[in-house]
């Protein structure tokens, strides 16, 4: 099932979807650039077509509440941002954008990327809708293609999902996609 979200929410996803951007794109020193996000509430994680994928887990915490939510992004343009974390030169990258078996150190720089995915959330979100929460990042995994990304969630419940067409520096356009928890104070009820 999907149906339309309402104001509050469509501004966090798009809040937190340029913080991440414009993070990501400070600490790498390359630019990832996020369009126009389509955000929708969802009763099911949407998978990653074609590829593998990265999901970067982030935890929101309300009060005693923990809910989850993730960044999808397809393996090669996650493990560009994690070289250029590591400011491998730019001749290697291609190169290793076509690896599916990861070094230590390219899963470490990975982690790094979700830390800054986790940080990027947590500040957008509160400087966006002033919600109170505390975001966290909680790792990453790889999500084969056409597979639903693995986190704490009930079947069923509802998530706001934001779909953005997306670069990282030179690269070819890639979906990036966002999934949240409901809030408290985000949505309406």
């Amino acid at each position: 099932m999907t149906a339309t979200c309402n104001e509050k929410e469509t501004l966090l996803v798009e809040e937190v979807l340029q913080r991440i951007a414009a993070d990501l794109s400070m600490i790498t020193d390359r630019e990832l650039v996020v369009g126009q996000s389509r955000v929708n509430r969802c009763s099911e994680r949407p998978a990653g077509e074609d590829q593998v994928h990265i999901s970067f887990r982030i935890a929101f915490e309300q009060g005693d509440q923990l809910r989850h939510g993730c960044v999808l992004m397809p393996l090669p343009d996650a493990i560009s941002l994690a070289c250029y974390l590591m400011m491998v030169p730019d001749e290697n990258i291609e190169d290793r954008r076509a690896l599916e078996d990861l070094d230590e150190t390219t899963k470490d720089a990975l982690l790094e990327v979700g830390n800054f995915i986790g940080g990027a959330a947590d500040a957008a979100l509160r400087e966006a809708v002033g919600v109170r929460a505390r975001v966290r990042s909680e790792g990453c995994q790889g999500v084969r293609a056409s597979v639903r990304p693995a986190m704490i969630y009930n079947e069923g419940d509802p998530l706001v999902v934001g779909r953005a067409k997306a670069t990282v520096h030179d690269f070819p356009e890639f979906e990036l996609l966002m999934m949240l928890p409901e809030l408290d104070g985000v949505t309406d009820l």
